[in-house]
């Protein structure tokens, strides 16, 4: 490197966005993936020792996946060479391995390549990779957002491992921030920046765990802000959501107005009322709800609310919870739409509530009876000759697959937990039970 690279690169260093400038150098200065990147943590033990294999890094947008790249870069003694599957082709590819070989062939050094948006090369390139990562030519660090058993080839996922990033927690986007704000070296610290708390806890709350985003509307807050009769720029709530481009919504997620809204979303669903539900809804997303919060909630309504109305209410929401896990935000509002939405919609009983709970009451407050013998499981040792099973009627057998018997024990027989509504798919199901007993 001569005297004008050195000084191009400090420039662009120098000038670059915030998120990149503070961006760590080291494992220590990681902030979140604890899970993975914990002191005992394989990753971090891998990193250190400078023994990491081939590994596809796996989550959202902002939550550090070329961070890490850029961590093991400056910790491994291995050449390291970065493309971004967007832009790069064949002739970039041959060009890594040409060197690589070359490396391993006369120095015997390793050689790491970091693929930005692996999910982006195609079937042809991605099998190019293969046979130089099979042989140790190359170590393969992979990113990605999108699903690597959905979008990278069998062959490469056998050879790495899958190292899932979750989004960042609200304490360490904060700390990021403070971080931003205050650090001289690399953050915005020699403009003299202060920052409310309030403003803090908004940012930490739109970010919705995307560090980037955060430090995107720090430092966009800084550089436009005017300063004060104090010679200090001061970023309050107005500012960090000018900045962030969103209004602050009164929402405390852990005040009132948090049971509040969450309130009013169940009500508004167990009262049929799509509309309302969709606008509680929003106020709970816009205000930077956990949206597996929500699924949960959602989940719980459509078995206490919409009950056996309805039973595919509770597939749909437990598709959708799954869903916006795998998703995440912005496109997990849709899926949160439609699970509401169709829950507010289905007929509504909650027969399955009062069944369990008069059958715990039961159980919790009168003689437990043994189960009928004809009940007992006859197939473990013995079982069988002390009479176990012995009279049991194999409904299958009998026309429309019943036939009479006792289940409940003795001195429970007649009583009644589940009381069928005439709701929805209930109807069917109390016409059915009708008609059997007959």
């Amino acid at each position: 490197m001569d005297l004008f690279d050195y000084v191009r690169e400090n420039n662009m260093r120098q000038e670059a966005p915030l998120a990149s400038r503070l961006r760590p150098t080291t494992l220590d200065e990681v902030v979140g993936q604890r899970h993975i990147i914990g002191r005992n943590k394989l990753l971090y033990r891998a990193i250190k020792a400078d023994q990491l294999g081939s590994v596809i890094f796996y989550g959202p947008p902002g939550t550090g996946k070329t961070t890490l790249a850029k961590v093991i870069a400056n910790t491994t003694k291995a050449g390291f060479r970065q493309i971004n599957a967007t832009v790069a082709g064949k002739k970039d590819m041959e060009e890594v391995v040409k060197e690589a070989k070359d490396n391993l062939g006369m120095y015997g050094k390793r050689t790491i390549l970091f693929v930005d948006e692996i999910h982006r090369f195609n079937k042809s390139q991605q099998d190019y990779l293969l046979p130089f990562v099979e042989d140790g030519t190359l170590i393969l660090i992979g990113a990605t957002t999108e699903n690597p058993y959905f979008e990278v080839n069998n062959a490469l996922l056998s050879r790495s491992r899958i190292f899932e990033l979750k989004p960042l927690e609200k304490e360490d986007i904060k700390e990021l921030i403070h971080r931003a704000v205050y650090d001289s070296e690399r953050g915005m610290g020699t403009y003299q920046a202060v920052i409310d708390d309030e403003a803090v806890e908004f940012l930490a709350d739109m970010a919705n765990g995307d560090a980037r985003s955060a430090l995107n509307a720090v430092e966009l807050g800084v550089l436009t802000t005017e300063r004060g009769k104090d010679g200090n720029i001061h970023i309050d709530l107005e500012t960090a959501q000018e900045c962030i481009q969103k209004r602050a919504v009164g929402y405390d997620k852990s005040g009132d107005n948090h049971y509040d809204t969450i309130s009013a979303f169940i009500k508004s669903m167990r009262g049929s009322d799509p509309d309302a539900a969709v606008y509680y809804l929003a106020r709970m997303l816009y205000a930077g709800e956990d949206i597996k919060f929500i699924a949960r909630r959602i989940m719980i309504h459509a078995a206490e609310d919409v009950g056996m109305a309805d039973p595919q209410a509770l597939t749909v929401a437990v598709s959708a919870a799954q869903a916006v896990e795998r998703i995440g935000m912005p496109e997990a509002q849709i899926i949160l739409s439609q699970a509401a939405i169709y829950v507010a919609t289905a007929p509504k009983s909650n027969s399955a509530v009062t069944a369990i709970g008069e059958a715990m009451d039961a159980v919790a407050n009168e003689k437990t009876m043994p189960v009928p013998v004809h009940l007992q499981d006859k197939h473990y040792k013995g079982a069988e000759k002390l009479g176990h099973g012995a009279g049991y009627r194999y409904p299958h057998d009998y026309p429309n697959h019943y036939v009479k018997q006792q289940y409940l024990p003795d001195g429970m027989e007649g009583r009644e937990f589940y009381h069928v509504s005439d709701q929805g798919y209930e109807r069917i199901i109390g016409e059915r039970m009708d008609f059997i007993k007959k």
